[in-house]
């Protein structure tokens, strides 16, 4: 796993973390990350993040849990175990509703919280590096990733410009590791970077 440097600034509004996304995102800088104690409607367009597919996930769950249901009751009542209830026929589809619905909406809701988890990352065990011990409390974190080319001096100087009471540089690991925040090595024999809570 790689580490990087980043830049960090921590704004006290939310109105000045939105205007300073913008003009981060205009003088060319890359945004690695924006952290927020609440949603901020409108923040993804304004950091240029593109639409989420999880809706577009949510229906192939669905639309596989209701060929499940459909596929296993038709050849439990026409194949395996067919049985005359009251003389109805063996493909029955009215009565079959209740359970391909259920099943649709189970597969559709494990499947898409599944989907979220693995694309944020998050599962027990697994640990992030965070770049600021208040940006779930009440602070507003933009995270700035700085290249071979970038000027961390410069890139503070922008952001304190922009309203961000505290700024500072970090080298931070950019995926995640196994263990726990409080061990200086990771499982993996990497160091963990965490800052002191």
């Amino acid at each position: 796993m790689a580490f990087k440097k980043f830049v960090v600034g921590c704004f006290d509004e939310e109105g000045a973390l939105f205007a300073a996304v913008k003009k981060t995102r205009q003088s060319g800088y890359k945004i690695h990350d924006v952290f927020t104690p609440m949603p901020i409607h409108g923040l993804d367009k304004a950091m240029g993040l593109r639409e989420t597919s999880l809706h577009t996930a949510g229906f192939i769950y669905g639309i596989t849990g209701t060929t499940t249901a459909l596929s296993g009751i038709g050849w439990i009542f026409n194949s395996s175990w067919p049985l005359n209830f009251g003389g109805k026929s063996h493909f029955s589809l009215p009565a079959w509703i209740p359970i391909t619905f259920e099943l649709t909406v189970l597969f559709s809701a494990v499947g898409m919280v599944m989907t979220f988890c693995y694309l944020c990352q998050m599962a027990p065990f697994v640990k992030k590096h965070h770049f600021h011990p208040r940006s779930t409390d009440d602070k507003f974190v933009m995270v700035i990733e700085c290249t071979d080319k970038t000027n961390e001096a410069a890139v503070e100087s922008f952001l304190q410009g922009l309203g961000a009471t505290d700024v500072n540089t970090q080298v931070a690991e950019t995926g995640w590791w196994l263990g726990r925040y409080d061990k200086e090595r990771t499982p993996f024999g990497l160091k963990s970077t965490q800052p002191a809570v």
